[in-house]
């Protein structure tokens, strides 16, 4: 409730002239900056009431709007807690003359939300925001403001992890011809629009371009060491949680030759994904504690997005290690088990038969046989006539590159060795 002698003040001077009355709100104005000192209830009382009072006067236009700018100025350092009594109070108060005050109205919403944040009520922020008109006629607003608006509101919304919400306000962005340009001028708001669009891509099971966008965040210099490190982390996180194929395969090619990987605590899992190893349910079980909730999600067959990658991958590994599995031998690696519906003979044939299908894996399933032949030779048909001769090509090929890493190796170690036996 606001302070008796500030209502019997303002009672005062309702049949003052203007003269007496700007005077007197200006005097009430330095009164109430003054006692912020008081309790949050008090003066968000004590200022609301004081706007009703200007609101509600016989003034003009032109004298209340510069007094309401400076209720507005008090009210922008005023406590959380007072910014959103206070913010929410004026603009429900100005909805019936917004034509009037829309320069104030916009101040207020920016206020009330700061209010929000500060209170961790990311919703209530960012439907403040969109309430604010950035396409009027009765002030400007520059293409500056409305990006940074925009990218505010959408902020709020991944804060909250309505990531529907938020696609909606990026989409403003990417629609606007003139917001591409500030985003190439600012540097700034470009980091916090990447950023954004990689929540919301990872949101999306969108791996792989989400693993890009974040990885581009994590080489900008404008934020810290310790925000780079966490964007790579995110980057090669949604990398693994990708559908594996040649196309992941890049991605993680990227991340593991990255000199900074190995400080993340996802190098582990990298290296092995990049090297094509089997990955053992301990090592899955402690990536998927370092995970987010939508990224642990079921996916309509009931199994999970990490689950899922983690079956493709070991696929895709078993293929580097046998020319031919049988379907049962294959279910038996990659953990499969009999389902009501299913076998597990007959899950391990459905992912093979899919990544085939899709170009992620080379090979044929002989159905009858419940045999799976992977392509060990590239670009070689599994039944071709020159299969056999490239099949000796390439173990040549790999005989001697192991032996020059060996030479390379005791170079290295042992260089008056090597420079005692080499031929000139």
């Amino acid at each position: 409730m606001a302070s008796s002698q500030l209502t019997a003040t303002l009672e005062s001077i309702a049949d003052s002239s203007t003269a007496v009355k700007t005077k007197t709100y200006n005097d009430i104005l330095a009164q109430l900056k003054d006692s912020q000192s008081s309790s949050p209830d008090q003066y968000a009382a004590n200022l609301a009431v004081y706007f009703d009072s200007l609101s509600s006067s016989s003034l003009g236009i032109i004298a209340i709007r510069p007094l309401v700018a400076s209720l507005i100025d008090i009210l922008a350092s005023a406590p959380s807690e007072v910014k959103v009594k206070v913010g929410s109070h004026i603009t429900e108060a100005l909805q019936s003359q917004l034509a009037s005050y829309e320069e104030q109205d916009a101040r207020v919403r920016e206020i009330l939300a700061d209010g929000y944040e500060a209170e961790e009520d990311y919703a209530a922020a960012a439907k403040a925001l969109q309430g604010i008109h950035l396409d009027t006629t009765q002030r400007q607003v520059s293409d500056r403001s409305k990006v940074q608006i925009w990218i505010r509101i959408v902020r709020c919304f991944l804060e909250e992890d309505d990531t529907v919400a938020a696609e909606t306000g990026l989409n403003k962005i990417k629609n606007s011809a003139a917001a591409a340009q500030i985003l190439k001028d600012a540097p700034d708001l470009r980091l916090h629009y990447q950023l954004s669009q990689a929540r919301i891509l990872d949101s999306r099971r969108d791996f792989l371009t989400a693993s890009a966008e974040y990885l581009n965040v994590s080489f900008n210099t404008m934020i810290d060491e310790a925000e780079r490190r966490q964007a790579l982390s995110a980057a090669i996180k949604t990398a693994i949680l990708a559908p594996a194929g040649p196309q992941r395969s890049r991605t993680l090619a990227k991340l593991y030759k990255d000199e900074r990987s190995p400080e993340t605590d996802e190098y582990g899992i990298l290296e092995n994904m990049f090297l094509d190893r089997l990955l053992s349910p301990t090592e899955v079980d402690t990536f998927a504690s370092t995970l987010a909730p939508h990224q642990l999600a079921k996916t309509a067959d009931g199994s999970t997005v990490l689950s899922k990658a983690v079956i493709e991958h070991n696929l895709l590994a078993t293929s580097r290690l046998y020319a031919n599995i049988t379907t049962a031998s294959l279910a038996q690696i990659l953990g499969l088990k009999d389902g009501v519906d299913d076998s597990a003979a007959e899950k391990a044939e459905e992912y093979a038969a899919r990544m085939v299908e899709q170009g992620r894996l080379r090979g044929e399933i002989d159905q009858i046989a419940g045999v799976i032949n992977f392509e060990t030779v590239a670009g070689v048909e599994l039944k071709g006539p020159i299969r056999d001769l490239r099949e000796w090509d390439q173990g040549v090929q790999g005989l001697v590159e192991d032996v020059e890493r060996v030479a390379a190796s005791i170079s290295e170690s042992f260089p008056e060795l090597a420079a005692e036996h080499m031929v000139h």
